[in-house]
């Protein structure tokens, strides 16, 4: 494990945004290294209360940010935040474009004031004729056809994570470091829109581009037309679901070979892959009951030692006991703000062989940092007070 990789150390990032995708945004330029300086209203980001599939929300999002509370209803407390903006590399927000205006920061604003400062405004949509709609991940995902893919016909359904979120934010994020490479070349700063739907149009291209090619639309996946001899979900002689997969004739050999088909293996009518595909509707449930009477653990150790695609069927919590996401670096220790610790996956990637850590990933307290940041910016203790609307204040 390594924490020296932080190549935006020096970095101040403000970020204004709640909910997913502007806080992933933030969160992942955070773990880069920059000093991430959320701003909250005094009563606290409502994504902090959220219940149910939304608890989560807040502790993953937010991992390592400082926390500030600024009544931007007020005079003081808009001086507050441009005070803050003075000193920043970067501006994180994802408010309607209407409210932006009306508190004066405006992306164009804020780039005619702070000419190096890069805005980075997480929206619905990017320019265009839904620029001002209201969007949200299962809003996007029904208007640009993943919800109708994930789902059998007539019952569109949106995919199990706020993925489409995440990986907003992550655009964002990129955006971001494209910009600040291009400031470091030209000096100067600027402002980027990144879209939720042009993020999920960008999801489903695969099938577009099929249809534009071949006029031909791909039906939705649970009834999807299949590239490979074997793809699917079985049973184990425990009843366990596991999905096994061979997509080359090699691995169709090998499959058969480890499940004892020698007669599907030396059937004539199954020598190509064309072959093996345009006969799954009888092959298939021949290899199901092979995996049936085989058990579960005798399976996966075969299929790994020979190299054929699979996969238990698991939960997320699940993962909290999986050999491979407990390897070091794999899941990082935060604490919320009354002390209790939980784990969650930082980076994806490694480098130089080592995971990248996310040192000081906890949640801050709402404000817990009002008084350190806005005091290091100048501001007296009665106008901390003032800015941060202190008495409105909810202790997390």
């Amino acid at each position: 494990m390594t924490d020296d990789f932080k190549p935006l150390t020096g970095l101040r990032v403000i970020e204004m945004s709640h909910m997913i995708m502007g806080p992933s945004c933030g969160m992942f330029l955070g773990f880069l290294g920059a000093e991430v300086i959320k701003v909250e209203p005094p009563e606290g980001d409502k994504t902090r209360a959220l219940t149910g599939m939304g608890r989560g929300f807040y502790p993953t999002f937010n991992r390592g940010k400082k926390s500030i509370t600024l009544d931007l209803k007020t005079d003081e407390g808009r001086a507050a935040l441009h005070r803050l903006l003075d000193t920043a590399d970067v501006f994180v927000e994802n408010f309607r474009d209407q409210s932006l205006a009306k508190m004066g920061l405006a992306p164009e604003t804020l780039r005619e004031r702070y000419p190096d400062l890069i805005v980075s405004s997480l929206k619905g949509f990017l320019k265009g004729p839904y620029e001002n709609r209201t969007a949200m991940d299962e809003v996007v995902q029904m208007m640009t056809g993943m919800a109708y893919m994930t789902g059998p016909t007539g019952r569109p359904l949106r995919i199990g994570s706020s993925a489409n979120d995440i990986m907003g934010g992550l655009f964002g994020a990129f955006a971001v470091l494209a910009a600040l490479l291009q400031r470091g070349k030209d000096g100067k700063g600027h402002t980027l829109r990144t879209g939720l739907f042009e993020n999920c149009l960008f999801l489903v291209a695969q099938h577009m581009v099929q249809f534009d090619i071949e006029g031909r639309e791909a039906p939705p996946m649970p009834e999807r037309e299949f590239s490979w001899p074997v793809y699917d979900i079985f049973e184990t002689a425990e009843g366990r679901q596991i999905f096994v997969g061979a997509v080359t004739e090699g691995q169709w050999v090998t499959l058969c070979d480890l499940l004892g088909l020698d007669q599907l293996r030396s059937d004539p009518r199954l020598q190509t892959r064309m072959d093996q595909i345009e006969a799954r509707d009888w092959t298939i449930p021949i290899v199901a009951q092979a995996v049936r009477g085989r058990g579960f653990d005798d399976l996966i150790a075969v299929f790994e030692e020979a190299g054929i695609p699979f996969s238990p069927i698991n939960r997320p919590a699940e993962m909290y006991d999986d050999p491979h996401v407990n390897r070091p670096g794999g899941l990082h220790v935060s604490h919320l703000p009354e002390g209790q610790s939980y784990r969650a996956p930082g980076f994806p990637f490694e480098v130089d062989d080592h995971a990248v850590m996310s040192a000081g990933a906890d949640i801050a307290g709402i404000g817990q940092d009002t008084r350190d940041v806005l005091g290091a910016a100048g501001l007296s203790e009665s106008e901390i007070a003032a800015a941060s609307g202190a008495g409105r204040r909810v202790t997390a």
